[in-house]
């Protein structure tokens, strides 16, 4: 027969579990009764009587026998007539009530075996079964929670039989039961809730936990109804796993952010509670969602009708200002709440099946916060995150070595049940609806909720859904979404994203971030993360530039070992780092430095200390353990430095290489502003001087202002620095003199920053610390230091890791930039060449060249320290010699020559002996002719007195003998371009440079005119034919090519030299700028090149900088975009300066577009022609100095063309002269700028320009309008165009923005001009002569214009891909350092002892020459200089946009200006009538300004000009 229980017939018991106590014998013999049941033996009274209780001894012990005899009965054959009795007297008060515990124990352990016996009925009332269970669940289980209590095991037996015979259902049938139950629920969990071990250190049974589910769950599967009291008691253990709930304070209404560190004092595993909740809601998941969603209903319901009611209020109400929507403990329980919900869908999901679709209901109402808190949720919901939050952000640590990237199957998150990403169920799957209204978030209207998603976003990829994976179509759809938010038009949404990835681990961002894309790989999410280094936002270029660059840190291991993939995906970081300098913003020149030495070069790489070696040239051995400490020399440590060094360098791109080495150049520069600071500071003292303290203050003061320039917040640099002169650390300074001490090694300068940082943050504080530090790093020895160049050499020589030719680069650059680091080595480095020298028969290795070209550039700026002139280095003077003779390539001779003739005291002799050998056997495409001929070029320029008994020998053999003969007509040579010029080319341009080097080096007190004319007339005819030389035009394609850049690379060269300048003839100068439209685009990239390095050295004269602007109509986007960043930055050092050198040269452009070939004044080539114009005011116009560009364009017209004198050229000027006037009245209409009449007083440059023969001649120019009104209508779209184009960022693949605003909507074709009947109304354009009157005078109403589509609609909902990067585009953060190769110390001296040629004379004014004279003060270029106390060793920052500033003239608005800047629309000042006629007004241009003595133009009073269109 089956036994009995309180469950229903259908449900099957479980069997019982014999528990027989030793000691107690058997019965002797059974009582049954007629009908087979065993009667109850038991006869002892259990209750006493009146006044003889029966003593607590003897009660236990009867207890204790009738629990004996109660176990051996089974269910089915139990006699309940014996057992009613004994029953009975159980439930005596005095027995349930007894103040002995044992004698209550015992007690309810019988009775509980009473209910097995009398199961399924019970023997008691309801009344008293209140009663024991009241002692049962208040009394008895709580004493559970000590282990040690003397009577724990009766209360066991209590639990498990009420568990396995289910008596606990008895409960229901009590009236008021609700209470029991409730206090069933809170009494077990609270047992369950306390320590794991007791007082006497006894840990808690495992039966415990196991029973008291089984208790719980049953009672909640047969409970008629469950109360909201029992929910909330099971939802609460869940806050186990909320640490802010259990960290926050005693009123619970602020939240307390738990330390992520702490992670050490969690729990290692669930708390019971935790696991017996989890099970409860797990059992019956069901019953459980419904009675949990009426719950949650009551917070979430409640909440969300609170905020649609706040909507409803927000557009009924006009007082904003009563209390709306949620109040903050409203949203402090919300919060509390949804994190609940994200811990019942990690552990167990089938209870939230109610509440989903209220969460989604949560997603569309108008309650910001509500919203937030919703997509959160799903967001950790989706990713199987808890309350406790996400993982920690993974540990990238890029000083670690071996690299974590060689290691790609650690992970370096250890399990934690809290922060895990566990996720039982797929959330799209189960949910299809509600994942899709998450999706749709994406395109939300706030970006607060576009951050929360974009942050679960994020979540969803890093965990893969809680770890049960994503469909691949689906992971590439997120992927997708995710990379559009690094681009978002929010930086909170940027902000959140860039975060976002800072949770992946290294091999997710490979595997998950590297499948939608390598970072070269434009609109991929690694992309977008590394555009968001130049970002505008402070925090977002700073937190991206760091991820970035601990990912690189952690991949440079894999990159060095060769695992392309990652070399593909991460390798252009630092390219991407350190090209965000040339976004020119301070703030972002600072991160670049800190990521540098923090995260791609750590200061602490590699990690390990060193040991020291047995001897100075032992040979150590290397522990075969990796990462064992012990087993690397000091030299060991500095060849991995080097080779990160070497690897981070080979992987940079060009633009980035010049900013790294420009970096390490101003190295030498800004120690020697740093020891001027240290040497103020020590004479500064602290304050306290005995003599010259104002002198002292002043140099300290212009000091500081400099070096506050360099940074971001210059107040605060200004105060740290103050605060660092007056702390007078004098171990300070001497930890820095050591940071910059060539002398010191590596590890002496480690130790010194580490020192200093020390002393810096326990004394004046980490405040001064931050500004110290990047200056610091910017004049330390870390990357050219004398620890690194032996094993750069090593590298040169084995090509380990195939970074050879790396190694020869960084060598070069450490010649020349630090030669003082490179002398201590260079005795190697000759010995290495020593051994390379060539001999007739037997040719150098290739890398030679590379360490001839190392030694050649220390060996200008230290001579004496090259060991050539002892008399054991003879061998040494005979390599050199022999590079000279039999060198390849040809460069290996210029190389060594240039050595021999700055460091061997028997240079003369030696010159001669190569003159000799070079001239007597040339053969054209001989033995080593190209060889001979480099030679002779360096020679040439270096040994010019030697030279010039053979000077006509050495002409002869560079034109008769190279330049006249036949080309080589190659396959190779029929291209257009020869990537690989052949030895035919390649002897051209040997003979080229030694015309040009001849001239550049003839002394001073010689003639230049017969030499100067035939070489200027070659590479004019080279220039002007496209590269052909010969007059049959039998040259080939290829050669052409090459010729031509060669001849306008050697003219720019030649004008460096200010004697030779004047040669290169105005019409000259136009041919040399048509080389810009050159077919070939290499041809153009490299003039281009070259002209900006010269320019950017300072080398040529200004009137070179007009060519640039030639580049507007380039096809070539690398090419016109990189001419334009660095035109910018030049632009931006002048204004720092104060210099207006590329405002002045706009004549210089008028007259250059005067002269171009195409030009005539037709309206559609003269509107080709404004993309010149347009495309100088996109590189230099701000509202600062536009008006001295609108001065520029309309003193053209006051002259004539002094090039080609004739009407047509004149006429020519003239119209370039209104149009360029009328571009830029539109481009500061357009801008919504303010343009003041320019004050001062400028002449134009008289070579190109001659004055008029008449005063009325003059006026009769300047009041004639030049240009069609057509055209200038025409021009408008024109100027909107270049201005859309100059604030949109390029970007392939840019995400479509959410919302279309009327600047994106596509513009409409125009009509053609016989179609359109009417023009469209416009404000009259002011003349030259009516810039006196205000908008108001000239009653036109500007709110009646029609509205232009331009780009100043609002931005909000645009894609951030196409906001302003003017920032981004503003230039070059580090300029162009590199000598020229050729220079030598004579040309030097011969250059110095020069007299400046004569440049073109300034033409005064035609008022001038009527004599008119135009008051203000004036200033020429030349009369500009630099008021700052030491030059800039950094870009300049950009000035913000938008931002009005006092203007440079010094005229300050009127008072009516003034005005206007802040009224309303004038459509209220305006009558109808007077605006409907101005509207009707035509356009009229007239530089009668120019001339007229009455106008505002020439007498620099007139008042503010303002755009016609409202500013809205």
């Amino acid at each position: 027969m089956a036994p009995r229980s309180r469950r229903s017939a259908a449900a099957a018991t479980e069997a019982i579990e014999e528990e027989a106590q030793e000691g107690q014998p058997e019965p002797e013999e059974e009582v049954e009764n007629q009908d087979g049941l065993k009667k109850l033996r038991f006869k002892q009274p259990l209750v006493g009587r009146p006044g003889k209780q029966i003593g607590v001894s003897d009660l236990l012990t009867r207890l204790r026998a009738l629990l004996d005899e109660l176990r051996t009965i089974d269910q089915e054959e139990a006699d309940r007539e014996s057992l009613m009795p004994v029953a009975e007297s159980l439930a005596h008060q005095s027995l349930l009530q007894h103040k002995d515990n044992g004698v209550r124990a015992w007690t309810v352990c019988c009775i509980v075996d009473m209910l097995k016996l009398f199961a399924p009925d019970a023997p008691y009332p309801a009344s008293k079964l209140k009663e024991i269970f009241s002692v049962i669940i208040l009394k008895l289980l709580p004493l559970l929670a000590d282990p040690a209590h003397p009577y724990n095991s009766q209360h066991m037996y209590i639990l498990r039989s009420l568990a396995e015979w289910k008596s606990i259902l008895l409960v229901n049938e009590i009236p008021g039961a609700e209470q029991l139950t409730s206090a069933l629920f809170t009494t077990c969990f609270d047992v369950l809730s306390r320590p794991d071990k007791g007082d006497q250190g006894e840990e808690l049974s495992k039966n415990v936990e196991h029973n008291m589910t089984e208790v719980l769950s049953t009672i909640l599967d047969e409970a008629p109804a469950v109360t909201h009291d029992v929910v909330d008691v099971i939802v609460a253990q869940f806050l186990w796993a909320d640490p802010i709930t259990l960290g926050s304070s005693a009123k619970g209404k602020k939240s307390v952010q738990v330390d992520a560190k702490q992670s050490t004092l969690r729990r290692k595993e669930a708390p019971p509670a935790y696991n017996m909740a989890k099970n409860v809601c797990n059992a019956f998941p069901e019953k459980m969602a419904r009675l949990i969603g009426s719950y949650f209903n009551s917070v979430i319901v409640d909440f969300t009708n609170s905020g649609d009611s706040y909507k409803g209020h927000a557009k009924d109400d006009v007082d904003a200002d009563l209390p709306r929507g949620p109040s903050e403990d409203d949203i402090n329980e919300a919060n509390k709440a949804h994190r609940l919900l994200r811990e019942l869908w990690k552990c167990c999901p089938g209870v939230l099946q109610e509440i989903i679709p209220h969460l989604q209901d949560e997603l569309a109402t108008e309650s910001v916060p509500l919203r937030q808190l919703a997509t959160e949720t799903f967001g950790d919901m989706i990713s199987g995150i808890g309350a406790a939050g996400p993982p920690p952000p993974p540990d990238l640590d890029p000083v670690a070595y071996p690299s974590q990237s060689l290691s790609p199957s650690e992970s370096t998150r250890p399990f934690d049940f809290l922060t895990t990403p566990i996720s039982i169920n797929s959330f799209p799957t189960q949910y299809p609806v509600a994942y899709h209204s998450f999706l749709q978030r994406k395109n939300d209207k706030s970006a607060i909720i576009r951050a929360s998603w974009t942050t679960g976003i994020g979540r969803i990829l890093m965990t893969s859904a809680g770890g049960i994976g994503l469909d691949p179509d689906e992971e590439q759809k997120l992927l997708k979404y995710f990379g559009e938010c690094l681009i978002d038009s929010d930086e909170k949404v940027r902000l959140a994203a860039v975060k976002a990835v800072a949770h992946f681990e290294f091999n997710d961002i490979v595997r998950k971030l590297g499948s939608n894309g390598g970072m070269a790989e434009s609109g991929s999410i690694l992309s977008n993360l590394a555009d968001r280094v130049k970002d505008k936002k402070n925090v977002i270029h700073s937190e991206s530039m760091r991820l970035l660059g601990r990912i690189w840190g952690v991949a440079s291991g894999a990159i060095a070992e060769g695992d392309d993939s990652i070399k593909t995906l991460l390798g252009p970081i630092p390219s991407r780092i350190l090209e965000a300098c040339y976004v020119n913003d301070l703030e972002i020149n600072v991160q670049v430095d800190l990521a540098l030495y923090d995260s791609l070069l750590p200061l602490g790489y590699p990690p390990m200390k060193a040991r020291a070696a047995a001897t100075v040239n032992s040979q150590v051995v290397k522990d075969s353990q990796t990462t064992g400490d012990q087993g690397y020399t000091e030299a060991d440590l500095d060849k991995i430095r080097a080779e990160r060094q070497l690897v981070l360098v080979s992987g940079l791109e060009e633009k980035a290489k010049k900013v790294f080495f420009a970096k390490q150049g101003n190295q030498g520069p800004g120690a020697t502003y740093m020891e001027h600071f240290l040497k103020l500071c020590e004479d500064y003292n602290g304050g306290v001087m005995d003599k010259g303290e104002k002198d002292v203050k002043t140099k300290l003061e212009g000091l500081i202002t400099y070096y506050a320039k360099t940074l971001p917040d210059p107040t605060r640099v200004r105060e740290d620095l103050w605060k660092f002169a007056k702390a007078h650390d004098r171990r300070a300074y001497t930890l820095i003199r050591f940071c910059m001490d060539p002398t010191s090694d590596y590890r002496r300068v480690f130790r010194s920053i580490k020192e200093l940082r020390k002393r810096i943050e326990d004394g004046p504080g980490s405040l001064l610390l931050e500004t110290l530090t990047p200056l610091l790093y910017r004049v330390s020895l870390l990357c050219y230091n004398k620890s690194h160049v032996p094993a750069v050499i090593g590298f040169t020589r084995t090509n380990e890791k195939g970074l050879s030719a790396t190694a020869h680069e960084l060598l070069k650059e450490i010649s020349t930039k630090n030669p003082k680091v490179f002398s201590t080595h260079v005795k190697d480095l000759c010995k290495t060449l020593e051994s390379e020298a060539p001999t007739a028969e037997r040719p150098n290795p290739l890398g030679a060249v590379d360490d001839l070209k190392a030694c050649a550039a220390f060996a200008k700026k230290f001579p004496t320290d090259i060991p050539m002139n002892a008399k054991d280095n003879r061998k040494l003077v005979q390599s050199f010699l022999n590079f000279a003779f039999y060198g390849t390539p040809p460069q290996a001779a210029k190389h060594a020559i240039t050595i021999i003739m700055n460091s061997d005291d028997k240079k003369e002799l030696h010159a001669k002996e190569i003159l000799t050998k070079s001239i007597g056997d040339f053969e054209y495409d001989g033995d080593h002719w190209l060889t001979k001929l480099a030679a002779l070029s360096q020679l040439v320029i270096l040994a010019q007195s030697e030279c010039e008994k053979d000077m006509d020998a050495i002409i002869e053999i560079a034109i008769q003998g190279v330049l006249q003969k036949p080309h080589a007509d190659t396959p190779e040579a029929l291209a257009e371009w020869m990537e690989v010029p052949d030895e035919d080319i390649q002897a051209r341009t040997w003979a080229i440079k030694i015309l040009v080097n001849r001239l550049r080096s003839l002394p001073s007190d010689l003639s230049l005119n017969d030499a100067a004319e035939d070489t200027y007339k070659l590479l004019n005819r080279y220039v002007k034919n496209n590269g052909e030389g010969s007059a049959d035009d039998s040259t080939p394609a290829g050669h052409k090519s090459r010729q031509r850049l060669l001849a306008a690379n050697s003219l720019l060269k030649l004008s460096c030299n200010k004697r030779l300048d004047g040669f290169l003839t105005p019409a000259d100068f136009v041919q040399l700028s048509l080389v810009t439209h050159d077919p070939c685009p290499q041809v153009r990239k490299g003039f281009a090149d070259k002209l900006m390095k010269y320019l950017g050295q300072g080398r040529l004269p200004p009137r070179f900088y007009t060519i640039l602007f030639f580049f507007a109509h380039e096809p070539e986007k690398t090419i016109k975009s990189s001419t334009m960043t660095w035109i910018r930055a030049r632009r931006a050092a002048f204004a720092t300066r104060k210099e207006t050198i590329l405002e002045t040269i706009f004549a210089r452009l008028l007259s250059l577009i005067a002269h171009h070939p195409d030009f005539d004044t037709e309206d559609e080539m003269l509107k080709l022609m404004s993309v010149y114009i347009l495309y100088y005011l996109k590189c230099i116009a701000t509202e600062e100095n536009l008006s001295l560009i609108f001065h520029v364009a309309q003193r053209v017209k006051g002259v004539a063309d002094g090039i080609t004198p004739s009407p047509q050229a004149d006429k020519n000027l003239y119209v370039l002269s209104d149009l360029a006037q009328a571009l830029i009245r539109s481009w500061e209409e357009q801008n919504n700028w303010t343009m003041q009449s320019w004050p001062g007083k400028m002449k134009l440059p008289s070579g190109i320009f001659r004055p008029l023969e008449s005063h009325d001649q003059a006026q009769d120019i300047a009041k004639k309008t030049w240009i069609s009104e057509d055209l200038v209508e025409e021009l408008d779209p024109l100027v909107r165009k270049a201005i859309r184009n100059k604030k949109r960022k390029a970007a392939v693949g840019a995400v479509k923005p959410r919302k279309k605003t009327k600047s994106d909507r596509p513009v409409k074709e125009k009509k053609v001009k016989s179609e359109r009947p009417t023009k469209t109304p416009k404000k009259k354009r002011r003349s030259a002569n009516d810039e006196d009157k205000s908008d108001l005078e000239d009653g036109v109403a500007p709110a009646s214009e029609p509205k232009r589509k331009s780009s100043r609609q609002s931005t909000a909902h645009k894609s951030y891909i196409e906001v302003s990067s003017d920032e981004e585009e503003t230039g070059a953060g580090a300029k162009d350092v590199e000598e020229e190769e050729e220079a030598s110390v004579a040309e030097e001296v011969q250059e110095k002892s020069t007299p400046a040629p004569e440049e073109d004379v300034e033409m005064p004014d035609s008022e001038e020459a009527a004599e008119e004279p135009e008051p203000g003060a004036g200033a020429e270029e030349s009369e500009l200089s630099d008021a700052e106390p030491s030059p800039k060793l950094s870009p300049v920052r950009k000035t913000a946009k938008g931002k009005a500033k006092s203007k440079t003239n010094g005229v300050k608005p009127s008072p009516v200006a003034q005005k206007c800047k802040a009224a309303k629309p004038l459509e209220e000042t305006t009558p109808p009538k007077a605006a409907k006629r101005a509207a009707k007004g035509k356009v009229k241009l007239n530089g009668a300004a120019a001339a007229s003595s009455s106008s505002p133009a020439t007498n620099g009073t007139g008042p503010v000009r303002r755009s016609g269109r409202a500013r809205g």
